[in-house]
């Protein structure tokens, strides 16, 4: 297996808006409304999204994750002066529990380190990624409803 990332392009809307609406398959199963307005709300929700990305976070890096040149997933990463902050990290379905998400993140973590700074993440508590997040050391440093602010603090930040 090969990952490697690149920067999104305008061509990889469709991917991107295909990648998202996955993240919402489960909650969407439970709203009363036609296949279209489903769309329609996911189609708004990432547009939201996106727009609030760039927004917040005018320097973030927002990357397609490939497996061998086929686009797998996606990363959207804010390297702060205190710290790099992984906005999202997203692996398509038929591509996830194979390790992608796993070489991405020690990748993030070697930059980390080499850096001297922590990583956060937000995850929602009933996210599966959880268990991934801490045997890779990540701690919950904030609650805030159904959300997790989790942090990994670097090696150097570690050792002090």
């Amino acid at each position: 297996m090969r990952i490697t990332r690149r920067p999104v392009v305008a061509a990889d809307r469709d991917f991107l808006l295909q990648l998202y609406a996955s993240t919402r398959e489960a909650e969407m199963a439970h709203v009363p409304w036609t296949v279209a307005q489903k769309r329609a709300f996911v189609e708004s929700q990432f547009e939201a999204q996106t727009s609030g990305y760039a927004a917040t976070h005018p320097l973030a890096t927002h990357e397609i994750l490939l497996e061998n040149g086929t686009p797998v997933g996606r990363l959207y990463l804010s390297c702060e002066p205190a710290r790099i902050h992984i906005m999202d990290i997203t692996i398509a379905p038929a591509a996830r529990n194979a390790g992608i998400g796993s070489e991405i993140l020690h990748e993030i973590l070697a930059e980390a380190d080499q850096t001297g700074k922590p990583v956060s993440i937000y995850v929602e508590s009933f996210n599966p990624s959880l268990r991934l997040f801490g045997r890779l050391g990540f701690r919950c440093v904030k609650e805030d409803g159904f959300q997790r602010l989790l942090e990994r603090a670097s090696a150097a930040g570690a050792a002090e």
